[in-house]
């Protein structure tokens, strides 16, 4: 099965995430990819920390967010980093993260993350209004449409079982 890495990285430039995940397709709403339990993601201090659950990630094609969905048991259903929309070369899916999160507990209730970091980069990165204006703008639309809009609501789950299939795989 074809890999991508997937990079998340700050305004300046730094690495935030990054990981080699699974490309389990392609729809109207932009590229899947999955990581199964085992899979490795460094994080912007260097470390690598270990997957503990299947999940896939969302990268819509010309959005300010990005999603992932975890499997059960995550508390967190799905968790949204609004983000610059994704590029799309050598084999890499590439971000600027910009702090905002939005999470779908399992109990339905939502969650805006992170507000006091957006506010503080907005002045260490020096963001351009026009930076902050859509990062809320995606914030809003997302914290709006997480409980009832594709593809937040079933678009997603096929996916999920994919990513639920290569675990069981990579298993045996």
């Amino acid at each position: 099965m074809e890999k991508v890495r997937t990079l998340f990285c700050k305004y300046d430039g730094r690495p935030h995430r990054q990981m080699d995940v699974f490309v389990l397709g392609h729809d109207t709403h932009g590229l899947w990819v999955g990581s199964v339990p085992g899979d490795k993601a460094r994080r912007g201090d260097g470390k690598w920390v270990a997957v503990d659950h299947t999940r896939v990630r969302l990268f819509p094609r010309d959005q300010w967010w990005s999603a992932l969905f975890n499997d059960h048991p995550h508390e967190t259903e799905i968790y949204c980093d609004i983000a610059t929309p994704a590029t799309f070369a050598d084999n890499t899916v590439t971000s600027v993260d910009l702090d905002l999160d939005i999470r779908r507990m399992r109990d339905g209730s939502v969650r805006v993350m992170d507000e006091h970091e957006f506010e503080a980069h907005q002045v260490k990165y020096n963001y351009p209004s026009h930076i902050v204006d859509t990062a809320r703008q995606a914030c809003a639309w997302v914290t709006t449409n997480i409980t009832s809009a594709e593809p937040f609501t079933t678009a997603y789950k096929p996916y999920l079982a994919k990513a639920r299939a290569l675990t069981a795989a990579l298993a045996t």
